[in-house]
């Protein structure tokens, strides 16, 4: 599984290609012509959910954006009378027109993004004001102990390491690219799952079945070397499994949210237009 770098900032106006998004999609269509494994974005489905309850504004026109099955949209259709849904292409070029969506969600795809700050961007101008962009996508600590396993086991074998899993973006980079966009009342938050498998090798066959393995451009293309692929299951199953021998992955969802600002939306008081003082707060509150 690859992921969306930390730095996102570029001196180019063109971002670095980091991911085959055709090899993307290919993965993503054999994945679900088998047995796919949908457990975190059946998980991701219910908290969307769940997060768009809390919301009591009214929304019309909805887009999901290059989630990779139905999940979301079905629970989606629950609510909502129909919701758009944009496949995911080799370009990164949405087909909104300014100011035409009330809500843009996507579910375990931003990872994959090789310009984010452009596709937020591209997002904030498609929202009418008060619009609202919520959004869940692989960050954090996700498959830790894969890339370090594998890290150990390529230096030992094979005298060097090539890019298996990327460094995810973290909660502070999200937010961070939020604010560039032009979204008001930026949320970001992280939730952890940690999934137990019997050996590295069925959580590989997990990440296939997901769709979701290495796509990076710089990816390794020569096959592993038997050899390499037994020492990293072995380190595994040393540094990272329980007292009854399985194994942990970490998947970490990032959570995004922001609004396109309107004038009806709280903003921050002016630096200096208190009416009371810190000071004078605290040497009034009873002991």
């Amino acid at each position: 599984m690859a992921s969306v770098p930390t730095g996102m900032a570029s001196t180019s106006n063109t971002a670095p290609i980091l991911f085959d998004r055709a090899l993307l999609r290919a993965r993503q269509r054999r994945a679900l012509r088998g047995a796919s494994a949908t457990f975190l974005l059946d998980r991701v489905a219910e908290d969307m959910v769940d997060r768009l309850q809390a919301v009591t504004r009214n929304f019309f026109d909805v887009a999901d954006v290059w989630t990779p099955n139905a999940a979301v949209r079905e629970v989606l259709l629950t609510r909502f009378n129909s919701v758009r849904h944009i496949g995911a292409e080799d370009v990164e070029v949405l087909p909104f027109e300014p100011e035409s969506l009330d809500l843009v969600v996507s579910a375990l795809a931003f990872q994959f993004v090789n310009d984010l700050p452009g596709v937020l961007a591209q997002i904030r101008r498609a929202l009418r004001p008060d619009g609202l962009l919520l959004a869940a996508m692989i960050g954090g600590d996700t498959l830790t102990e894969l890339r370090q396993s594998f890290a150990e086991a390529e230096a030992e074998c094979e005298g060097g390491v090539s890019p298996r899993v990327a460094p995810f973006a973290d909660l502070r980079d999200v937010g961070s690219l939020l604010q560039r966009a032009g979204f008001a009342l930026p949320v970001t938050d992280v939730d952890r799952t940690v999934v137990r498998y019997d050996n590295a090798f069925a959580l590989m066959q997990d990440l296939r079945r997901m769709g979701a393995t290495n796509v990076m451009i710089e990816r390794r293309r020569a096959p592993t070397r038997p050899a390499t692929m037994m020492r990293m299951a072995q380190i595994y199953a040393q540094r990272f499994a329980d007292p009854d021998g399985r194994i942990r992955a970490t998947f970490d969802v990032i959570w995004l949210s922001g609004w396109a600002p309107h004038e009806s939306q709280q903003k921050p008081l002016r630096p200096g237009s208190a009416t009371a003082s810190l000071e004078a707060a605290v040497k009034g509150k009873p002991r």
